[in-house]
């Protein structure tokens, strides 16, 4: 079962041809997608993209990119949020120190309404984590200090140690295209040692295209490169990646029901 647990279909790359785009995503043996919520903004968007299609789900949340524009955001509203139909998990949030769009303190105090919000719906955390990893360890434990919550480090790029300390935590991981890049030596390196019933798959579309479509638009079709990638990175077969990330896709997104067989 080919899944991409982490799509952007409501963006504007998407206007000219997003049905099309979902059709050839169908195609490619896609089954199930995860619609990301970056901005509340355009919720609704991500939320009817979901409530349009059966095999396309979504989260509610608020990218580090946009936390500047929502200082006074509480985990009330999002838990509230969350209780729509078909939406799965809390995110895309967390902590980008790269680009710093949003300041700093405000990225940390809205990242961690966030992980409240994760705690009281039971759902899923979709983190994003950019140059930020003793930021984001120290906020993780002492998150995890108040009361356990699942959490997904999304599109993981940032260093060893992190990912060690989110695994002991309990953190689900995504592979993405970068995988495929020749220079990424260093992601495929953590990709080794990810715990392996914790590892799912995605594209991030329409960011991120893996090789062979490296420099183009990146769509849900793609994310059967990745899961190759993430095959030969692991030494698995392509059936055995295939189930193992189709198993902790389903132990992550509990909201989400398994098809028979799947």
């Amino acid at each position: 079962m080919l899944i991409d647990s982490h799509v952007n279909l409501h963006a504007p790359q998407f206007d000219e041809d997003r049905d099309a785009v979902i059709a050839r995503a169908r195609a490619a043996g896609v089954s199930l997608m995860v619609e990301i919520s970056d901005r509340l903004a355009t919720f609704d968007a991500t939320h009817g993209l979901a409530m349009a299609h059966d095999d396309v789900w979504c989260t509610v949340g608020v990218h580090p990119h946009e936390a500047r524009h929502y200082e006074g955001l509480a985990a009330e509203r999002l838990v509230e949020l969350a209780k729509r139909k078909k939406v799965v998990g809390i995110g895309e949030c967390g902590l980008d120190f790269h680009y710093d769009l949003s300041p700093r303190t405000i990225q940390e105090t809205v990242f961690r309404e966030h992980a409240r919000a994760a705690r009281v719906s039971g759902l899923p955390l979709v983190i994003h984590t950019r140059e930020a990893d003793d930021a984001m360890g120290r906020i993780l434990q002492e998150e995890m200090a108040d009361g356990p919550f699942r959490f997904l480090m999304h599109c993981y790029t940032s260093g060893a140690q992190l990912a060690d300390l989110a695994a002991e935590m309990g953190a689900w991981f995504s592979v993405s295209g970068i995988a495929t890049f020749k220079a990424a030596d260093d992601v495929r390196a953590v990709i080794r040692s990810m715990p392996s019933d914790r590892i799912v798959v995605e594209t991030d579309c329409p960011y991120l295209a893996p090789v062979p479509h490296r420099g183009r638009r990146n769509e849900p079709a793609y994310v059967r490169h990745v899961l190759d990638k993430l095959a030969e990175i692991r030494g698995w077969s392509r059936e055995e990646a295939e189930t193992i990330t189709t198993d902790a896709f389903f132990s992550l997104f509990g909201r989400i029901p398994r098809p028979a067989g799947a």
